[in-house]
């Protein structure tokens, strides 16, 4: 009992003394720092911290890789394949559903929903988390990459410094921003393409409060990255032929053909995960996922983890290396087996990728999407060099390819313009990137309106984006907006009865219910003004004569875009909220629009 109270003391103590030291700091902060002094620290602050866990997930990830890899004869297949995959799987599972119990897959899906439904919180734990489980499952083999769970991190970290310092709603934004930026510059040493992220796939609003901050933070993750990230770890290309006006057409081809794929990629992974949804157990789910994903890394072992190390063997020119560890590698030099393996591969890597994420790994698209976009580009290069159609150099048909599916899959052409720019140490290629990027996109778009990422939050109405009308919107509540002033009135009740509730009330709709708060309909005041003041018939008519049901209701969980919509086309000025069929309150225009306006006011508000 003493040892207990004393434990209580301690921790009161503790907690008393956090606060005065917080207290203290806080008003320190409000009189020598100002504002967007106290950003530009924390976005360098952000910056460190997200370029260290970038430096440290990768080189943990790359000593797994070769730790378990190293000493594979390359001319033979190895049955170790069979069993890495599944073993990572399971591991991951358990990790997520026993020690974390919490879902933290599809990393950027998870950011874009905080900002726009959570108020950018992000839970603590996914400041290591997604560290922790794609290491798992990537280190043994899982066909994911590991930006999505280090953007995670990095948005983690900038959301939970944000609400640690009471930032508002604008602010931990940015620091999300800032964290992601810093992750991807950090991951890839390219802190313009960390940049361009942020903007085009978080969609978060380019202004002059914000580019330093962002600026900050990336260059910080870059550097951390540069002097602590282990070279072999690192993916980089620097000998890059010099591009030729000639291969013009070629590169518009490319574009199109790396829209298509986008297409196959986007949809696939749609498919695959829809079909694991519908396995209701998850065992089930990590035992099928687990051996469908092992046996395509057996038969194809550039499928194993990220892949990066293949798209490096192909861009140095060793196409055969594609086959080394299959059964396949007493075939690479026929040129159309050659084909048709490069073929396969494309397909099976969004396969082995959905299949990974669907049973229960962690990771991200990030890297599947520049491996395919690398192998369709080598695959086009290989066909009009073979059928004479042109000379295209094949390095730079990878490399643009990359760009392409990446900007297709990612719906973002200028991220994947610079990353690629970056990685490969200049702009020789800015031309072919730019062309190819822009043409896949728009292919992809005419088909597909949404990103992979963005895809499922639209549909729900959860997305938010530059569009400064519809991200207000979504950031309101129908729950929040919810007015319960309304008196009101029975259905069986009397004309008479319904004056005296009139007499008391500040409104001039009345919702009415039966005993079980049934929603029943709606009395109008101005329906019934010329009957209200004929106390002779106040015992004659009810109340249920008197009402009607209105033709619009909306679901307290309904999205706000949705609502407006409703209001618009309905011409009405109140709604009733009704859930289950039972009366919860009205929703009114002139409330939706005054928050609204609030809304509007905070996001250009500089």
């Amino acid at each position: 009992m003493v040892n207990e109270q004393f434990y209580t003391f301690a921790a009161n103590f503790k907690i008393m003394w956090t606060k005065r030291i917080l207290i203290r700091f806080f008003a320190w902060r409000t009189k020598h720092l100002k504002q967007r002094q106290f950003i530009l620290i924390l976005s360098l602050i952000i910056g460190i911290l997200s370029g260290l866990a970038a430096v440290l997930l990768k080189n943990i990830v790359h000593f797994v890789h070769q730790l378990l890899t190293s000493g594979f004869d390359l001319e033979s297949e190895n049955i170790l394949y069979l069993f890495y995959p599944i073993t990572g799987i399971i591991i991951t599972v358990v990790f997520v559903k026993y020690i974390l119990k919490d879902d933290i897959g599809h990393g950027v899906s998870k950011i874009l929903y905080s900002m726009s439904k959570r108020n950018g919180y992000i839970k603590t734990h996914n400041t290591y988390s997604s560290m922790v489980a794609s290491t798992m499952t990537v280190g043994f083999g899982g066909s994911v990459g590991l930006e999505s769970p280090i953007v995670l991190t990095g948005a983690s970290i900038g959301s939970n410094i944000g609400r640690f310092f009471r930032l508002n709603y604008k602010t931990v934004l940015l620091l999300i921003g800032c964290g992601s930026s810093a992750a991807i510059a950090g991951i890839f040493n390219a802190p313009i393409a960390g940049l361009v992220f942020t903007l085009e796939v978080l969609m978060l609003d380019l202004t002059m409060a914000s580019i330093i901050p962002l600026l900050i933070a990336a260059v910080t993750g870059t550097t951390v990255s540069f002097f602590l990230m282990e070279k072999g770890a690192l993916f980089a290309f620097g000998n890059v032929e010099p591009f030729l006006l000639d291969n013009i057409p070629h590169y518009i081809f490319l574009g199109l053909f790396a829209g298509l794929i986008s297409i196959l990629f986007t949809r696939t992974t749609m498919f695959v995960e829809e079909k694991f949804h519908q396995i209701h157990k998850s065992i089930s789910r990590f035992v099928i996922g687990g051996v469908i994903l092992s046996v395509l890394i057996f038969l194809f072992p550039s499928l194993y983890g990220e892949g990066y190390d293949s798209l490096l063997q192909i861009l140095q020119g060793n196409v055969e290396a594609v086959t080394h560890n299959s059964f396949f590698y007493s075939l690479r030099d026929s040129f159309w087996f050659l084909i048709l393996y490069l073929a396969l591969v494309i397909v099976f890597k969004i396969v082995a990728m959905s299949v990974t994420t669907a049973s229960g790994g962690v990771g991200g698209i990030f890297a599947p999407s520049l491996f395919t976009g690398g192998f369709a580009g080598l695959l086009l290069a290989l066909l009009i060099n073979k059928l004479a159609v042109g000379d295209v150099p094949l390095t730079s048909f990878a490399l643009v390819g990359m760009a392409g599916v990446m900007a297709g899959v990612m719906h973002s052409p200028l991220t994947a313009i610079f990353l690629i720019a970056e990685i490969t140490g200049g702009y020789e290629l800015f031309i072919p990137l730019i062309i190819t990027s822009t043409i896949s996109f728009l292919t992809i778009n005419y088909f597909e309106p949404h990103s992979i990422y963005t895809k499922r939050l639209a549909l729900k109405g959860e997305l938010m984006t530059h569009h400064k009308d519809k991200a207000a919107l979504s950031l309101l509540r129908v729950n929040k907006l919810i007015e319960s002033n309304f008196l009101t009135v029975d259905e069986n009740a009397t004309l008479g009865e319904l004056v005296k509730i009139i007499a008391k009330s500040e409104r001039n709709v009345f919702p009415v219910i039966d005993k079980e708060r049934n929603f029943k309909g709606v009395v109008f005041i101005n329906e019934i003004r010329d009957i209200v003041f004929k106390p002779e018939i106040y015992d004659k008519v009810h109340v249920s004569e008197l009402m009607f049901m209105p033709d619009v209701s909306v679901h307290p969980d309904e999205s706000m875009e949705k609502v407006a919509t409703k209001f618009h086309k309905s011409g009405h000025y109140n709604i009733p909220v009704v859930k289950d069929g039972k009366y919860i309150g009205f929703v009114s225009r002139a409330r939706v629009f005054s928050k609204y306006r609030e809304l509007i006011k905070e996001f250009s508000d500089d």
